[in-house]
């Protein structure tokens, strides 16, 4: 199964791993799923962590990139088609990041792995709890 994790579920499985179910974790760590983050994630932790966020991870975007590396995850880039599969999507949730990473969900395709419940009510290619 073709995965991509959110920005969360990204950084919790690096640094806090305990905040996922089980089921979320063995999916992380089965071998036969291929793990992909986004660009749009890389960028969304980039910006939290210049801007001082509280909710920012405890490193920068390009420390990011080193530790999803390290943890075998592939990179997913942003393309345009990837752009445009965003006015597609309802307007069931606002935030830019989300949406743009649902379309490249949707239009990969590959499940996105979410604890975001907004993200959730898009159906089939959702993961979440």
């Amino acid at each position: 199964m073709r995965l991509l994790l959110d920005t969360h579920v990204a950084i919790w499985a690096l640094v806090s791993p305990r905040l996922l179910p089980a089921h979320i974790r063995n999916l992380i760590a089965d071998g036969d799923n291929q793990i992909h983050v986004s660009a749009a994630s890389v960028w969304e932790i980039s910006i939290k962590h210049q801007l001082g966020k509280a909710s920012a991870p405890p490193f920068s975007g390009e420390d990011a990139v080193g530790y999803f590396r390290e943890a075998g995850y592939a990179f997913l880039p942003i393309t345009a088609l990837h752009a445009a599969a965003v006015e597609k999507l309802p307007p069931l949730h606002a935030d830019p990041f989300d949406r743009l990473l649902l379309a490249q969900a949707h239009h990969e395709p590959m499940h996105l792995v979410t604890h975001d419940a907004a993200i959730l009510q898009y159906g089939d290619l959702t993961i979440g709890w």
